[in-house]
């Protein structure tokens, strides 16, 4: 092997590939190549020395290596053959050839037959080095899980992380070691430069953004005394430039005091604001001005001024939050309208109770929704660590089974939420309108908060109504348009609530009635729902959304989700989704044994 391309040449040969020639006439080298496990046998028996090395300095335990021959490896091994032996131009062990291409089955067996991973190849680096270099997540999983500490050194004293900064142009697997949380300060042996001073030198904008995102310092100086923003400066790259600044901008807007407490209290602050702004619009829609082009200005103005706050005192973390400050801020003034001006025409003290009833209701499930865990999955170091060896051993480390942004064992039907940045049970959402996850965990809360937005919405729309009957025109044969403009007009702010309350009516429904469907009738959650209809769409043989493995028929359906017995008519069945790793056969008459 003559360079680190020739790897990936013609000498790895792991997978199905014709042999011209007798198997019979081939040297041990080929055969070991091909993996002729009874002709590589029939040498050695013959006499050949497995440590021996071929012309290239390269032993066979090298070949069966690169081309992932196990069998054969195994074999070699119990002859003799030393497991760390160095070969080829590269001065490589046979471990180094198996993480250049990429066989993590290899890797597990060296490793499990003794093979250091911590041994340095002739171009300065170790095991984990050529896998970060090499863009192998699997295999730098496994070896981390295996104890390789993210921060070892190479020759140069560059941390896989440098290393990536400086040679790995794009966003992986910088994102993913960042997930192990190496040292970002960590400066190398010679030019005494951090990651992000690599990066920069590399010009790789995608690694500067994650660093600068990490928390990377911008004042170390290496061994030119020059800090990250001086190299910025050296390279010309403005749009670097640019980056480094506005954080060292950001940062220092952090460190503001009054900016401190701002952020602190940033959610009340967003709360505040939208109800002023729900407020404001009603009170310029309720101005004795007939002119509407002059509300209309006014209406403009105050939306200008909402996105101005929202874009310069509220932070992306928080901003999905904006939508359940509304939500929040108008369950308020539905409850205020109803209190001063529905209620006092009201006498039905049943009417009263139940409308009280509805918006406690209300509140109560949109905190439990809120505040109760939706189902994270959550293992310790030790727990994940012994995961991702079982997944690697088990030939199953991928995305299906191992979540590469949490780094835990994905139990079936969870999800990673990309807004909580978590992975969660039974996942059904990411609510808009609360702002959390809806999973295992909160699902049945969620349902409740929905029925009571919708009931409490009918009842806002059942007194709007009795206040236009008694207070604004009747309906006469000047037609209903006549009529409409009358009630607006009569009281612009009851219209402007009943519009909004028939907003939220009308949502809170209709997602009621699909979240309803969905358990009873097809038991998936949406996130399952969606899956199988996109899938639907390119599949030849789609799957029906009634025959999967959680239908268990309505009834039972319904059972299970609210775990209810109906008074002994069904047992339901208790589960552990954050811990079920695998397929159950829930129901023996269904005889259903895969998605």
């Amino acid at each position: 092997m003559h360079s680190s391309h020739s790897v990936h040449g013609d000498k790895d040969l792991s997978g199905p590939y014709p042999i011209a020639e007798d198997p019979s006439t081939c040297d041990i080298v080929k055969a070991t190549q091909y993996g002729l496990l009874e002709r590589c046998k029939e040498l050695v028996e013959a006499g050949y020395d497995v440590r021996q090395p071929d012309k290239e300095n390269v032993t066979l335990l090298h070949w069966a290596a690169i081309n992932n021959r196990q069998e054969l490896v195994k074999y070699y091994i119990s002859k003799g053959a030393i497991v760390d032996q160095l070969g080829g131009d590269l001065n490589s062990t046979p471990l180094h050839w198996a993480i250049r291409q990429g066989h993590l089955p290899m890797v597990m067996l060296l490793l499990k037959y003794g093979a250091d991973p911590s041994l340095i190849d002739g171009e300065g680096f170790s095991s984990i080095h050529l896998a970060v270099l090499f863009q192998h997540m699997p295999i730098i999983t496994y070896l981390i899980a295996k104890g390789q500490n993210i921060d070892t050194i190479d020759f140069n004293g560059q941390t896989p992380l440098m290393l990536t900064a400086q040679k790995v142009i794009g966003p992986e697997p910088m994102r993913y070691l960042l997930k192990f949380n190496p040292s970002l300060s960590a400066v190398d042996n010679v030019e005494k430069n951090t990651a992000l001073h690599w990066a920069i030198i590399s010009g790789n904008t995608s690694a500067v953004d994650l660093l600068l995102e990490a928390g990377a310092s911008l004042n170390i100086k290496n061994v030119k005394g020059e800090t990250p923003l001086d190299i910025a400066y050296q390279s010309q790259n403005h749009f670097m430039i640019y980056m480094i600044q506005e954080e060292e901008r950001m940062r220092n807007r952090r460190n503001n005091r009054l900016l401190k407490i701002i952020e602190k209290y940033e959610l009340f602050l967003m709360l505040a604001s939208s109800l002023t702004f729900i407020w404001a619009i009603g009170y310029v829609m309720d101005l004795s001005s007939d002119s509407w082009l002059f509300k209309g200005g006014l209406l403009l103005g105050l939306l200008f001024g909402m996105s101005l706050f929202v874009r310069q005192l509220v932070g992306l973390k928080n901003l999905r939050y904006l939508p359940t400050a509304f939500l929040l801020s108008s369950v308020f003034w539905m409850s205020m309208t109803w209190f001063f001006w529905f209620l006092p025409d009201t006498t039905n003290v049943i009417l009263k109770i139940t409308v009280l009833f509805s918006m406690m209701g209300l509140l109560y499930y949109f905190y439990k929704t809120w505040s109760t865990d939706p189902g994270y999955i959550k293992t310790s170091e030790e727990e994940r660590k012994e995961n991702i060896i079982a997944l690697a051993e088990a030939g199953c480390l991928d995305f299906r089974t191992f979540c590469t942004s949490c780094l835990v064992r994905k139990p079936l039907r969870s999800v990673h939420c990309l807004a909580c940045q978590a992975c969660v049970a039974k996942y059904d959402q990411h609510s808009l309108w609360t702002g959390r996850c809806i999973g295992i965990g909160n699902h049945y809360y969620y349902l409740l908060f929905l029925f009571f937005m919708m009931v409490t919405g009918v009842w806002l729309l059942y007194g709007t109504f009795q206040y236009w009957s008694n207070h604004c025109a009747s309906f006469r044969q000047d037609g209903a348009w006549t009529y409409f403009t009358q009630t607006v007009s009569c009281s612009p702010w009851v219209s402007y609530i009943s519009s909004v309350a028939c907003f939220h009516t009308l949502w809170a429904s209709m997602w009621l009635t699909v979240q309803l469907y969905q358990i009873a009738f097809l038991g998936l959650t949406s996130h399952e729902r969606m899956n199988i209809l996109v899938q639907r769409k390119s599949s030849k043989h789609p799957v029906p959304l009634r025959r999967t493995p959680y239908n268990l028929g309505c009834f039972q359906n319904f059972a299970d989700f609210f775990q209810c017995s109906c008074f002994g008519m069904f047992k339901p069945n208790i589960i552990d989704w954050t811990k079920q790793y695998k397929l159950f056969h829930l129901a023996k008459e269904k005889n259903v044994h895969s998605v």
